[in-house]
């Protein structure tokens, strides 16, 4: 990095943004295999708290490899570059006064724990969107898992590379044991009882 760059204090400050948007913001950190519903349970919660009026935005895995990181393979160097990169825009957001939600397989405990690092003690919320392997491979919605077992991806998550499950995330959803609805309505009552919104 360059000595010669300054930090540049913002006029509005983020607990000003707050104070106008009426809530508080962070990250939702949706975090889980290939096919559990992270990206599904991601935009279904975005879609009720856009309806309850509150600002946020999702970021999604297969999405900012379409631009932001397009440059980037799935080799552990180049996965952690990614989950760093979406960690440093997502606090941009945070910044903002919005909830970011952030859909991504992360499948590494000490990337995940950077990306709290970045933010204040109530500004990461690490929901683990859990399903077990066989059940997403039974849904495989992008058939990658059907890929993978041929050989034909290398490095997959969950067959030849390795998800380290959260030990102690904020909330768990369990996506194979409750309709959509039902996730959403854990993760909203969540922010309820931590006055996130209100």
């Amino acid at each position: 990095m360059s000595k010669n760059l300054t930090w540049h204090h913002t006029a509005i400050t983020k607990e000003q943004r707050r104070k106008r948007n009426g809530h508080h913001s962070c990250i939702l950190w949706f975090t889980g295999l290939s096919g559990s519903g992270k990206s599904t349970i991601a935009n279904a919660v975005s879609k009720r708290l856009f309806e309850l009026g509150i600002q946020n935005y999702v970021l999604d895995g297969d999405n900012i490899r379409h631009g932001l990181n397009k440059d980037l393979g799935f080799s552990p160097e180049d996965r952690t570059e990614n989950i760093r990169r979406i960690g440093e825009v997502a606090k941009l957001f945070v910044d903002s006064g919005q909830f970011v939600l952030t859909a991504f397989i992360s499948p590494f405990a000490q990337d995940r724990q950077l990306v709290r690092q970045l933010v204040e003690d109530d500004e990461f919320i690490e929901i683990y969107v859990k399903c077990p392997l066989n059940e997403c491979e039974k849904r495989d919605p992008k058939g990658l898992y059907k890929k993978a077992r041929n050989g034909e991806i290398r490095d997959f998550t969950g067959i030849d590379s390795p998800y380290e499950e959260p030990v102690s995330p904020e909330l768990t959803i369990e996506t194979h044991l409750h309709s959509v609805e039902e996730c959403v309505n854990q993760v909203i009552s969540y922010l309820y009882s931590r006055h996130f919104i209100h």
